[in-house]
């Protein structure tokens, strides 16, 4: 089926191709809000509401050239989250081009009745079992709620004779006014590996996470809801994860930005990276085994934001 006769079958959802040539996929809620999907890394690029506003951070000196992944949206970590392997940075799955997914069934069946969706399928190239010789099937379901929020469900199944083993992570870039005024609830007295301090393991103490300096950290074992505060915006995302033990928290502030060729001096002040992920313990995958990891986002006006941290990832 081409991609062409997928489209017209699917009301909310549009392909288009990007600056080099790459199918991407709109798919848009009935009220207005809007997700923009590349098959170049599965990559959603673009995440708006209904009043038109972009809730994902993306660079103005991103690189849209394969094979460098672009710096924002939603980046894919698979099979390995940072440099902590043989593979490169955070792995090869943003490099590649995805394919749309036809074949896939429904993940439930009350799923498609509120949410406009694309399914996107990643398998191995001869050269990918050549650096990492595993066999996987890796489908991705990126979904729009009628309310705008976003989802992206992960699937990835081992048709391998043999187990393997992978780190993983939604390395979610999101759009701030001023990041000295914001700040995370739902991860106070949670360990943490410090990327600063050779991954040393440290106790948060503050009461919530601000940010007045560079921050690269996995906190592990965290909750499945977490709050991030947008004071000067009155905005709050909801980030609610399954499957997916650890959240990462980045922001590389002025030193290390001015270091970073595709990112702008100044820009550190306009985002946070907040991702869930599967980084401390990898996750391990017998013959025929199927593993899913799943990320919800909301954005919600800040005033009524609390009542929200109860609820679980639909």
């Amino acid at each position: 089926m081409s991609m062409g006769h997928y489209a017209e079958q699917r009301p909310g959802f549009e392909v288009t191709k990007d600056w080099n040539g790459a199918d991407q996929v709109m798919i848009r809620s009935p009220r207005g809000a809007s997700v923009l999907v590349s098959l170049h890394g599965g990559q959603v690029v673009s995440w708006r509401n209904e009043r038109g506003e972009e809730l994902l951070f993306t660079s103005s000196k991103a690189i849209f050239k394969p094979p460098k992944a672009m710096r924002g949206g939603i980046p894919i970590c698979f099979p390995q989250f940072g440099n902590c392997g043989t593979l490169e940075q955070h792995g090869f799955a943003r490099n590649r081009i995805w394919a749309v997914d036809d074949e896939v069934p429904p993940l439930n069946q009350n799923d498609n009745n509120c949410k406009a969706s694309v399914d996107l399928l990643l398998k191995p190239s001869e050269d990918d079992l050549k650096c990492w010789p595993h066999c996987f099937e890796f489908r991705l379901r990126v979904s729009l709620s009628t309310d705008g929020d976003l989802s992206l469900v992960s699937r990835v199944r081992n048709v391998n004779g043999k187990p393997f083993s992978f780190s993983f992570a939604y390395h979610t870039y999101l759009s701030v006014s001023d990041i000295s005024e914001v700040r995370i609830e739902g991860l106070e007295t949670l360990d943490y590996l410090d990327n600063l301090s050779q991954r040393e393991r440290f106790t948060e103490q503050g009461d919530a996470i601000t940010f007045e300096s560079e921050v690269d950290r996995v906190y592990v074992g965290s909750p499945n809801v977490i709050a991030v505060l947008d004071h000067e915006k009155k905005r709050t995302f909801i980030v609610r994860k399954e499957g997916l033990p650890d959240t990462v928290v980045w922001n590389p502030w002025d030193k290390k930005s001015k270091t970073m060729s595709d990112f702008g001096d100044e820009e550190y002040k306009q985002m946070l990276c907040v991702d869930a992920a599967a980084v401390e313990r990898a996750i391990t995958l017998k013959p025929g085994e199927e593993w899913t990891g799943k990320l919800e986002l909301s954005a919600v006006a800040s005033t009524n934001c609390s009542d929200h941290l109860d609820y679980p990832c639909s």
